[in-house]
Order: C-alpha cells, then structure tokens, then sequence
C-alpha cells in the first residue's frame, strides 16, 4: 500500500499575481487535496519574501479550515524561536478549539527569514539556543501541565494539539526523537542528510505519550502536468523565480538574466535544492514518488507542487492523486 501523501503550500504568488491571488489559492489548493485524499496540508512561516504569503501561519489556517471541513490542517512550520510559546499555544490552541481533530503543529527553530528581518522580528542569533526547552514549554501549556507555575494557555490548555518537529540538520532529528515526537525533514529544499537524520531519529527515538513508534515525514517536490514539455516549462519558470527569491532577494531580473545566473557557479545550490524532484506526466512522477518513499522508508511524504502559478499546483496535485493514490 502506498505511503499517505500530503501537501507543504507556500502560497506562492507568480510575477503578475496578487497576495490575494495566493491566498484564494491556499483554499482552492486544500479543497482539492480534501478531495483527492491528501491526509493534510501545511502552511510555512516565512518573512519579507513577497512571493510567498503564508507568514502569518495561525491566520492562515484559521481561514482555510473555515473553507474545508475534514483535511488536516497545520503549520510546517512555525519558526518558534520568533514566538513566545506561550502565545503559539493560545492561537493554536484556539484553532483547535474552533476545529477539532483537525490541528497539527509543526515547529522550527530556523529564523525563516534574513539577518535584516530577524532584527524586525526582534530576534536575536542566540534566540535558537533554547529551542528544546521552548518546545516542552509550548507542549507543556497544551497538555495542560504547565512548567512555569501559574501560568496557563487559555484556549489551548488540555487540547493536546499533536506537534511535530521539522529540521534538516541531525538536531532535529534527535530532539524529535527524545521527545517521542514526529520528524519531518526538509529533503524539498535541504537534501544533504536526509537518510543520515532518518537513521539516527528511528535509532534513538523513544515513545512518548503522543507516540509509541517513530513516525518520519520527508518533503519531496512535484510538478505534474499532461505533458512533459509543459511540467518542464514550468520547472524552468520556477527555478527563475528563485534566483530573486534566494540569491538577490528584491531585485527584479528579466528572464535571460535570471538563466546567466541559474547558469553560475553561485547557483549551484539552487539546483541541489531540487535533488528530491518529479517532473512530467503523472506516471513518471508517481514512479518517482513511489521511488523515493521506498528509498527513505519514510511513513509519510509532503510533497511541495512546484507550478509557479496556483491553477498549475491544483493540477499537479490532482494528477499526483489520481495515479497514486487511485
């Protein structure tokens, strides 16, 4: 049987759309991943990237699960060292009160975002230091055993929002395995130690009362089109856009610029981004999935739809779902 798949949305805005085109697209994208059988949808938090509108994770889910009513709906994640985790215990605290059964929250302890912003964030290089602690803090308040005397989330107390630890590094894998929590890895966008962490998370992990075995997430991204050309057209479009995303954010490129650059030496660690990619017709990319599920043995993928524009993600997503999961 195959391995659940779900989707990372980032809502992502094309050249000529909108925040509001993106947004819109969020609903649009999690209605049809409702429909097609996905077992949740996760939303990033980033900061000052205007292409992608998912900063505000909490607000974010709290519309999209108005609009759908029985996918999992979560954060992957929330960069927690920017947050009190006091406060992330009361917003998803309050999004699981409103929709129960529905709720997940992964957690992050990368800025998510610039040097420059970090300090808009009020964020300090130190801030990442007591991730742990701040994860038991924060599991503390929605469990209902509070570890700072007196102080309770409210809602969020006795909610037991399941969360999950997200990383690209050995860290997280053996926190999450310390705590008994699941583990997602970033293999979408960080692929160097995916089956390094994986090992050593199913290695060390211990049961805890969230889970009793180990339960490991890997990213992997897709772009599904009909035809080969198309998926490969797009895959082009997409790898433009992060030239200015990543390598020079704010600056505007025409497209032959952006290819000089994709072409450089100082682009090569966009391409290696991509090592966990499909890209084509729906059986070729369902071969691959099917391929890289097998090879890391993971018990879940969340798969990244690529399309730069929101009608080609919903497409990816449908076509992914009919020949794999059907």
């Amino acid at each position: 049987m195959p391995v659940p798949l779900s989707i990372l949305d980032l809502a992502t805005a094309a050249r000529d759309q909108t925040p509001a085109d993106a947004l819109e697209g969020t609903v649009a994208l999690a209605r049809k991943a409702e429909e097609a059988g996905y077992r949740r949808v996760w939303y990033a938090e980033h900061h000052n990237m205007a292409s992608i509108a998912s900063s505000a994770t909490s607000v974010l889910i709290a519309h999209v699960a108005a609009h759908t009513s029985t996918i999992r709906l979560g954060a992957g994640g929330v960069m927690l060292p920017n947050h009190s985790p006091l406060v992330i215990a009361e917003q998803y605290g309050t999004l699981e009160t409103l929709h129960p059964g529905r709720i997940d929250l992964g957690l992050g302890r990368a800025p998510g975002t610039d040097q420059n912003t970090m300090r808009a964030l009020r964020r300090s290089g130190a801030s990442a230091d007591s991730f742990p602690e701040d994860v038991m803090e924060l599991q503390g308040y929605l469990q209902g055993r509070s570890r700072i005397p007196g102080v309770d989330a409210y809602p969020g107390k006795g909610t037991d929002v399941p969360l999950f630890i997200l990383g690209s590094s050995l860290f997280g894998a053996g926190l999450a395995a310390a705590l008994g929590l699941p583990y997602a890895f970033a293999s979408h966008f960080s692929p160097g130690a995916l089956h390094e962490a994986i090992a050593l998370y199913r290695r060390e992990f211990q049961p805890s009362g969230q889970l009793e075995t180990p339960h490991v997430i890997a990213g992997f991204n897709v772009i599904a089109a009909d035809d080969r050309a198309d998926a490969e057209r797009q895959q082009h479009e997409m790898m433009r856009s992060r030239v200015a995303l990543l390598l020079r954010p704010g600056t505007e490129y025409t497209d032959e610029q952006a290819d000089e650059l994709l072409a450089a030496p100082q682009a090569q660690h966009l391409h290696q981004m991509a090592t966990y990619s499909a890209v084509g017709t729906a059986d070729v990319v369902r071969d691959q999935v099917a391929e890289f599920a097998e090879a890391t043995g993971a018990d879940e993928l969340i798969i990244a739809h690529q399309g730069p524009r929101v009608e080609q993600r919903l497409r990816s997503a449908e076509l992914l779902a009919e020949a794999y999961m059907r």
